[in-house]
């Protein structure tokens, strides 16, 4: 766990522990991202093992003696949680909200991703050549989440252009020309999208995109819950809010800066000349 990855991790156990409580508290999925109809059996009981999944796996994060296994825990189930939308997409593909809700647990998925790139296994060595694992962990691992984060930040950036009356519903009254804001935070996501995918300031594009969704969460969802602090809607938002916002964190922070990619080619490129 380096200093560098702290502030990002830190966040997103944060946001998995949020969503843990509100979980127990409904005993509910969060309320746009449900993974299980409302006729499925045992639907309450699945929703509060997700919960404590979620609350569990979060405090694990906080700890280096179980970061590894927490991460092991919850990246599965992120990967299960993001599956579980996919017949959507294929019933109702021409529907954009459709591939907002999957791109929103895309991201959260690219997050829990790197993390277990980086955490899974406590030396990539540890890990056989030619095993499946070698895909998902390392820097295969970092580099794989990065795309999936980027693409699917298209999806979420197009939602504000194709649903932008309700998009400036949620533009705070104080701010002017409030559809404007609607159109360039929505540009604004798919342009950090296609930077990362095509490696044009990969870095700063990630960067500016957690920091827009930081400022969805403090200037939309904040307030929201201010104003009705018993209301479940305003914390449902808040904390997927922070969520995809620490996965943003989390990716951004592990993409090299120029400097620092160069170094790592050398010193592969040295190792391979040693071996």
């Amino acid at each position: 766990m380096t200093v560098r990855q702290q502030p990002a991790l830190t966040l997103f156990a944060v946001g998995m522990i949020g969503l843990g409580i509100l979980g127990l508290i409904y005993g509910d999925f969060a309320l746009v991202w449900q993974p299980v109809a409302s006729w499925f059996p045992g639907r309450t009981a699945l929703a509060y093992c997700a919960a404590v999944v979620m609350l569990l796996g979060g405090i694990g994060l906080l700890f280096e003696a179980t970061v590894c296994w927490a991460i092991r825990i919850l990246f599965p189930y992120l990967i299960l949680w993001a599956l579980l939308k996919v017949p959507a997409l294929v019933v109702a593909p021409q529907i954009e909200g459709v591939w907002l809700g999957f791109g929103e647990l895309a991201v959260l998925l690219a997050g829990g991703w790197v993390l277990f790139a980086r955490f899974g296994f406590a030396r990539i060595g540890d890990v056989s050549e030619g095993s499946f694992w070698r895909f998902v962990s390392g820097e295969n691992g970092v580099r794989a989440a990065r795309y999936l984060f980027a693409v699917f930040l298209i999806p979420i950036g197009l939602s504000h252009i194709m649903y932008v009356k309700e998009t400036v519903a949620l533009v705070p009254a104080w701010l002017p020309y409030r559809m404007g804001w609607a159109y360039l935070t929505g540009a604004g996501q798919m342009a950090c999208g296609l930077g990362v995918l095509f490696g044009v300031l990969p870095r700063v594009a990630a960067l500016c995109e957690a920091g827009m969704i930081s400022v969805f969460g403090l200037l939309v969802w904040l307030p929201a819950v201010v104003a009705a602090p018993k209301a479940r809607l305003p914390w449902t938002a808040f904390w997927i809010t922070w969520a995809i916002g620490a996965a943003a964190w989390v990716v951004a922070a592990n993409i090299p800066t120029g400097l620092r990619s160069k170094s790592r080619e050398l010193e592969q490129k040295r190792g391979a000349l040693r071996a």
